[in-house]
């Protein structure tokens, strides 16, 4: 049986992990519901291609298209890194208890797969910062568009 110091300390040293899983699970949610949108309007812009007959309508929807699959690429390398970044939280926590209940020390693992984890998550961060970036470009675009046919209808 392991000493009730040990024990605290036990607990204590999962605590990090876990509030690395929380953080994780919230962008994992704000990921997913990030790609979730850009699926939504994907389809969308595939109904518009399907009744536009101009030409220069199809070439717009066409690049509206090429942005928001890229957005989805980049939404999805970053629910893979959260995911993996998930994964390494657990493993940290793991190899903490393993660490306290063997008698061979885990060594280095749990700080390496703590590293790994924030890794995972510094990527993801700035996976979804671009894929933002690229959003509020597309949204200016689609405005400024707007704009320009408002004006030439009034001047019409």
């Amino acid at each position: 049986m392991i000493p009730t110091d040990s024990q605290y300390a036990v607990l204590t040293a999962m605590l990090a992990p876990a509030f690395f899983l929380t953080a994780t699970g919230s962008l994992l949610i704000s990921a997913s519901n990030r790609l979730a949108r850009v699926v939504d309007r994907l389809r969308q812009l595939m109904k518009e291609m399907e009744q536009a007959t101009d030409e220069a309508e199809l070439q717009w929807l066409d690049h509206r298209v090429t942005r928001q699959r890229r957005r989805s690429g980049l939404i999805l390398r970053a629910n893979q890194m959260l995911y993996l970044s998930l994964s390494f939280f657990v493993a940290t926590s793991l190899m903490v208890v393993l660490d306290a209940f063997l008698p061979s020390p885990a060594g280095l693992l749990p700080t390496a797969f703590a590293i790994l984890g924030v890794l995972g998550l510094f990527a993801s961060s700035l996976l979804l910062s671009r894929e933002s970036t690229i959003a509020l470009a597309i949204l200016n675009e689609e405005m400024d568009r707007s704009h320009t046919r408002a004006r030439v209808r009034r001047t019409s």
